[in-house]
Formats: structure tokens, C-alpha cells, sequence
């Protein structure tokens, strides 16, 4: 508490060095600093907010949010949204009438057409880069396979073919065809995502194969892969020609060989200036924004690693609006002329992972072996071993204590704000003589008796997830001393690495919405093939088949939202049921912005912008 109290006093000090300027700094510009780096331009490929952020200034979607609803919209690039009852929405939710907006401007000059729209959706489908966002059009836009969704172009390629695998198709160490049948059906695998497109007069008319509840999240402003983009620039800087028998030479490109990697051409209020990669991104004004030009003439982001850099920009002036850890909120709560919004909505849960069968000789696991030094490759398949853990952990102590109050103690993988939550779902609560009660069941009383050693790791950057480690590591060793979980930080990419691998028994990872539904959370969390439960053992892929999977897929079979919402809690009890994994924290978001900076939260936001902001509202008074 001393120390505390002493890194406060420092930091009061260090503000009294620094002039807090009373009127704006460059009235026509807004300068934003936060941590994190574009890692391209091109909208098929982004799925990072760093990236996000700019794309959603630069660029326009058909619809977007309408305020701070998740599930009402307003017209962007269509003049409409889709409905059943104004005609627009059809054939049981399977067609989708948009009237494509007239007299809109490409930054180029360009004017927009439908022909951009149908282009737009089917390059990002065929682009398909690993690890990227095109499953979220892909299921939706492409027929299923033997009931279920499909979610890459690969999958209808390889299926038409007869061949195993995508690399079957080709000859070796090229993307050429191996022969006539094969070439014939990559086309053929096309031809079945361009049927679902008419285009009529200045309609666009999209006709799914299956009926996909979330389709209007999923094109919605803020998903910026759905970002509409100019087919005739898109062509001329070597992007895909839009031709049925050549898009697989243009399927998963290397990001920095992407044409679109550094360049960009919206409808967006903001056209880019200059970026500088790893630095800083500079946006210029569109004064040919079909909505009107935005209030100020520049936007620039800047990458400032450190959090002191961030501070003492935002003191000086330098900066209007800069991010800042939870627990660095009170350097900045009370400084005069700062505004700090806090306690923001975002749709996002951070929590612990159980492996249930870790890949063997994994050194996360130890000595492999329930001998006191280890733990078995099965270890989090005990479903009391499971319940022991989440009683463990103190939820409300590390919401308070390591996150300052911002946040909420999710009960299930469907955060509050969508379909789905409950407030009466059941959740774990700190509990240890409930932990001891379940450690003392686990393995016939052998496990209380000789103890176990296994690493929890996280991202060694992550300071909350590091201290949700530790948490959990001295409640262990409270309740048994012979009980030996060791936090282990790893470097980002390693800890995605070793996830894919099923290398970690347990392991601290996030999800945050890639659009406004429920699904995008069961799928991920839940279904055997998503992209975490896939990765949890044999024996979660034969409880989640069991289990999930048939409610996961029934989920989007239904239109009514009453019958999904009660889908969906029954989700979220079989997970508390089976306590597939700790849910530690919704969090909250802050904005920290100068007071001359107006049309921050709450008129500019939306949930779905976990970290983004959009410039156009934005001005200095």
C-alpha cells in the first residue's frame, strides 16, 4: 500500500510539471495515440483493431449501427435496410433486396456502383487468407456440406474435385490446375458463390442459400472486411480481376505481396494520407463525402508503445485522445481539463482455458504423470478437477483490484448486450472450501493427497492476464501446498502456436465480438469445429458433438429471436454444467481525451467498437 501510495504522489508531481493547456492544440486536426499497429490496409485481410480503426474511417459498408443498438441499423451505402416488412428481406430470410446508393464518391473519383457491391463479397470469400475473417461471409453466402456450414471456398473446390486436400489440386509448388477436371471445378466452386448475386438497375439482390439470422451484423459498418471497395481501382493496382478462372491465383496471398496491402480508396470521410508502418497513420479529409465533409481536415494515429509517452502527449497537448490501461486510470482521473469515460459496454470475455487432453510431452504438463510433479495429458478432462478451478478463482477481487471496477463477471460465453444472456444463468463464484470440496472428489481423494504441478501461461504482455495467473497459482497453493500451478509468460505468437498445437493444459485468451451475435461466441467457444473448441482435446470435440454442436447448429435454423434466445440459454447452462471454462471478466472500455475534444462518447460510439474510433463526429472546442 506504501508503494502505492508512493507511485501516486510521483505521478502527482510529474503532472505539475508539465503545462495542461487550457484551449485546443491544432483546432483542424485530431491526434489519437494508442498501442496498437496497422498490420495492413486491405480490408479482406485486417482482423486486428489497429488495422479496423483506420479501415473504418477510410471506408463505408452498406448499413450501419443505428447509435449505440447492436441490433438496429441505419443505411450507409444502401439507401435501405432489408426488412420483411417493407419487402426487402424474402424467401423465409434467404433473399436480401439493397438499393445501392446513387451519386457516391471512391476517394479516386470513382463513382460507386452495384457492381462494386457483388465484387466486394465474392473477393473477399475467394481471398481466404488463413486466420482471417472470411468464414464470417463464407458460411452465410456458400451452400452447406452434408448439414453443415461452409467456411472457406476451399472446402466446395476440394468436394467437386473428389481430391483430399487443396494443395491436390495443383501442380506441386504452383497454383496451376493439374488438369481439366480440377480447373473446372475451382470454377465450379465460384460459380456457386456468384449465382447468389443479381444485380438489377441500382438494386443489389442477394440470394443466400440458407437462411443466416446474423447476415446483417456481418456486412454492418464496423465489420470492416465487408468494407465496400472499388472494383476498378481494385483491378488496376493488380488486385483480383474478378474472373471465375483465375481467383484461386489470388487466394491467400502473403500480406505484404497483397496489391491492397498499402494502399486504400474508400467512400469513407477520411482518405489516406500517408502510413508510416509500425508509427503512425495520417488521414486526410473526403470533402466528397456523400454525408458531408467531416469537422475536421486530419486524423492521425499514432503508435506510442509506452503508456508514460501517452500521458505526457495527452498533458502537453500533443495528444486529444490516448488509451490507458485499467490501472494506470487514476494518473489521469483528476487531472483538469482531461475527461475520462469509463465503464464503456464492449462485447468481449477474457478467460481461462482447459485443455482436455494436452498433446503428450508437453512441458506445460511437466512429468506427465498425477505423481505429485505433473499432471496427466487428461488432467482437465476430470470434470471435477474442472469445478475445482472455477471455485478457485477470486472473480470479484480481480475485477476490483487488477481492473479498477471495469467490467463484469460473465456466467457463460455469451456476454451481456446480445441475444442470448441471462441474468439468471448460474455462474461460479469464489468458493474455496468448494474447490477443496471438488480437488478432494477429483481422482478418488489421490490427487489431495499427493498433489499436481501444471503452468498456466498468458500473454506475457498482458498484465491483467498475468495477474489472473498468479491469482489463481496462490489460491492454489492456499488451499494444498503440494498444489503447484505455475504462471508462465509467452510471447504472443508463441501462445497462439502453442494453442493450435493443444500444447497448454491451461491458458488465458480473449474473444471479443467480430459482429453483434451469439453465435460468434458459442462457435467459437463451444462447437467442436470452432476456433478454440477444436483445439481443447478429443474428449471436449466428443462432449461438444455431443452437447453443443446440435444447439449450436440449431441456433441459426431459427429466425424467431424468443426461440434463439432459449437456445442459447441452454447453452450457457450445458457450459456451466460441464465447466468448460472460467469466464473471468467482461470488461468495459475508457475513452481519455482532452475536455476541447466533443462528439466522444456517448454520440460516437457503439459497442461493437471495442477499441476503434471514428473520426467523423469528432471536433475541437
Amino acid at each position: 500500500m506504501k508503494f502505492k501510495v508512493f507511485l501516486l504522489a510521483l505521478a502527482a508531481v510529474a503532472l505539475l510539471m508539465f503545462p495542461v493547456w487550457a484551449s485546443a492544440n491544432n483546432p483542424n486536426t485530431v491526434i489519437e495515440e494508442n498501442e496498437r499497429a496497422v498490420a495492413t490496409l486491405d480490408p479482406a485481410w485486417a482482423y486486428d483493431t489497429g488495422s479496423g480503426q483506420v479501415l473504418n474511417n477510410i471506408y463505408d459498408n452498406l448499413i450501419q449501427y443505428n447509435g449505440v443498438s447492436v441490433t438496429k441499423f441505419l443505411p450507409m451505402l444502401s439507401t435501405n435496410v432489408p426488412s420483411v416488412k417493407d419487402g426487402t428481406i424474402l424467401n423465409g430470410g434467404k433473399t436480401y433486396i439493397f438499393h445501392i446508393r446513387k451519386g457516391v464518391y471512391f476517394h479516386n473519383g470513382d463513382l460507386l456502383t452495384p457492381e462494386d457491391v457483388v465484387y466486394t463479397f465474392e473477393r473477399i470469400v475467394i481471398f481466404d487468407r488463413a486466420g482471417g475473417p472470411q468464414w464470417m461471409l463464407a458460411e452465410p453466402l456458400l451452400p452447406e456440406i452434408n448439414g453443415s456450414y461452409v467456411d472457406s471456398i476451399t472446402q466446395w473446390a476440394v468436394k467437386l474435385a473428389g481430391v483430399k486436400s487443396w494443395d491436390d489440386l495443383f501442380v506441386n509448388g504452383t497454383r496451376t490446375p493439374k488438369n481439366a477436371k480440377y480447373k473446372k471445378a475451382l470454377i465450379d466452386a465460384f460459380n456457386l458463390l456468384a449465382k447468389d448475386f443479381v444485380i438489377k438497375g441500382d438494386e443489389v439482390i442477394i440470394n443466400l442459400p440458407h437462411p443466416y439470422p446474423p447476415f446483417l451484423s456481418i456486412i454492418c459498418h464496423g465489420a470492416f472486411w465487408s468494407s465496400i471497395i472499388d472494383k476498378k481501382w481494385a483491378k488496376s493496382v493488380g488486385a483480383w480481376p474478378g474472373t471465375a478462372d483465375t481467383w484461386w491465383l489470388y487466394h491467400n496471398p502473403i500480406r505484404e505481396k497483397d496489391p491492397l496491402y498499402s494502399v486504400a480508396n474508400g467512400t469513407g470521410p477520411f482518405e489516406l494520407e500517408r502510413w508510416t508502418a509500425g508509427r503512425e497513420v495520417v488521414l486526410k479529409r473526403f470533402d466528397k463525402y456523400w454525408a458531408g465533409p467531416a469537422k475536421i481536415q486530419y486524423a492521425i494515429i499514432k503508435v506510442i508503445k509506452e503508456f508514460t509517452t501517452r500521458k505526457l502527449d495527452l498533458l502537453r497537448g500533443n495528444a486529444d485522445v490516448i488509451s490507458v490501461p485499467p490501472s494506470f486510470l487514476e494518473q489521469v482521473a483528476n487531472v483538469k481539463d482531461v475527461n475520462v469515460s469509463k465503464s464503456i459496454p464492449v462485447l468481449g470475455i477474457y478467460n481461462f482455458f482447459f485443455n482436455f487432453n494436452v498433446q503428450p510431452h508437453s512441458k506445460f504438463l511437466y512429468s506427465g504423470k498425477l505423481d505429485g510433479n505433473g499432471v496427466p495429458p487428461d488432467f482437465f478432462s476430470n470434470l471435477d478437477v474442472r469445478k475445482a478451478f472455477e471455485y478457485m478463482f477470486p472473480y470479484k477481487t480481480y475485477i476490483k483490484d487488477v481492473w479498477y471496477g471495469q467490467g463484469i463477471h460473465p456466467n457463460g460465453p455469451i456476454p451481456k448486450g446480445l441475444l442470448g444472456y441471462s441474468a439468471n444463468t448460474p455462474s461460479y463464484n469464489f468458493d474455496l472450501s468448494k474447490a477443496i470440496e471438488y480437488f478432494k472428489k477429483a481422482y478418488n481423494g489421490k490427487l489431495w493427497k499427493i498433489g499436481f504441478k501444471v503452468a498456466v501461461t498468458y500473454n506475457v504482455s498482458d498484465k491483467t492476464m498475468q495477474m489472473a495467473a498468479q491469482m489463481l497459482s496462490a489460491y492454489a497453493r492456499k488451499i494444498n501446498p503440494k498444489f503447484k500451478v505455475v504462471p508462465v509468460g509467452l510471447l504472443w505468437a508463441s501462445l497462439l502456436d502453442n494453442q493450435v498445437s493443444g500444447s497448454m493444459p491451461i491458458y488465458a485468451l480473449d474473444w471479443f465480438a467480430d459482429y453483434a451475435g451469439p453465435y460468434d461466441f458459442v462457435y467459437p467457444y463451444l462447437d467442436s469445429n470452432g476456433p478454440y473448441g477444436a483445439s481443447l482435446g478429443k474428449n471436449f470435440i466428443s462432449l461438444a458433438k455431443k452437447e453443443f454442436d446440435p444447439l449450436v447448429t440449431e441456433s441459426m435454423k431459427v429466425t424467431d429471436p424468443a426461440k434463439r434466445q432459449k437456445i442459447y440459454e441452454e447453452l450457457n447452462l450445458l457450459s456451466y454444467k460441464y465447466a468448460t471454462m472460467m469466464w473471468l471478466i467482461q470488461p468495459s472500455r475508457q475513452i481519455i481525451s482532452r475536455r476541447w475534444l466533443k462528439g466522444l462518447y456517448p454520440d460516437n460510439y457503439n459497442p461493437m467498437f471495442n477499441k476503434e474510433l471514428l473520426f467523423y463526429k469528432l471536433y475541437k472546442k
